[in-house]
């Protein structure tokens, strides 16, 4: 696939990449597209809570990296709704700090869909805090400590990707779970484009796109959406990355591109 997206030989750079949600749909596209623009010396870290799924891809990955020398891939399982996944991913990603490395992009896209159900149903804290814990403090608690994992320094670039949604901005009855963590995490990355300016942070709508969760979506409310190929979104969030002129802290949805 290289040249697809550019001709003129732009890359990742000498990357440590981590996708979150790595193993299937919209992550395993990413995986599969990150890995052809990445310079040699460079780290894929892929992560979900699948072991079999994780190494399908790796052997997948390694096929096609065949002819290129030097980038290393590892991949994860851990269930991140836990504080034992999210420590296990950090401490897989600081093991790797001391590699001479340009460029840190960390691509949070793992989500998950939650229970769709009216408001006044969800009145089980226990129930509630699970769907939250996966959804939004995994994802603060990982991205902040790949960050410290990866201090600034000269020559270092870091990206993050928030894997956002429409409902990040529009309400929909029965989704409180859903609109509320998508609604939280893109002000949590608004709050890191503020902060800290060496992290160009880049919040992106994929789309209805073709996954398990959409057949869960048309399974329960029996709306069916006109859905995307997941490489499709894929190719235009890495067009994103390569070109790297969004403004920090940007909301980009698939739609606008």
């Amino acid at each position: 696939m290289s040249g697809v997206l550019h001709a003129n030989g732009t890359t990742l750079g000498r990357c440590m990449c981590i996708i979150t949600g790595a193993s299937k749909g919209f992550g395993r596209a990413l995986a599969n597209l990150v890995a052809d623009y990445l310079k040699p010396g460079s780290v894929l870290l892929l992560v979900a809570r699948s072991t079999l799924l994780l190494q399908q891809l790796k052997d997948e990955l390694l096929q096609n990296l065949k002819d290129i020398q030097d980038v290393t891939i590892h991949c994860t399982a851990a269930d991140l709704g836990t504080k034992d996944g999210v420590e296990i991913t950090v401490d897989m990603a600081r093991q790797q700090s001391l590699k001479e490395i340009d460029h840190v992009l960390l691509i949070n896209n793992a989500a998950s869909l939650g229970d769709i159900s009216p408001f006044e149903n969800f009145t089980d804290l226990d129930r509630v805090n699970s769907y939250l814990a996966l959804n939004i403090s995994s994802v603060l608690a990982l991205t902040a400590g790949v960050l410290q994992a990866f201090p600034p320094r000269a020559g270092l670039r870091w990206s993050v990707v928030n894997c956002s949604s429409t409902f990040a901005v529009q309400p929909l009855p029965s989704w409180v779970l859903y609109c509320t963590a998508k609604a939280a995490r893109e002000m949590m990355f608004k709050v890191l484009a503020a902060e800290n300016p060496n992290v160009k942070v880049l919040s992106y709508s994929p789309g209805p796109m073709d996954t398990e969760m959409q057949e869960d979506i048309r399974r329960l409310t029996g709306i069916q959406y006109h859905l995307h190929p997941c490489h499709e979104s894929a190719t235009k969030l890495m067009r994103l990355l390569l070109d790297n002129d969004f403004a920090t802290g940007s909301q980009i949805d698939f739609f606008q591109l």
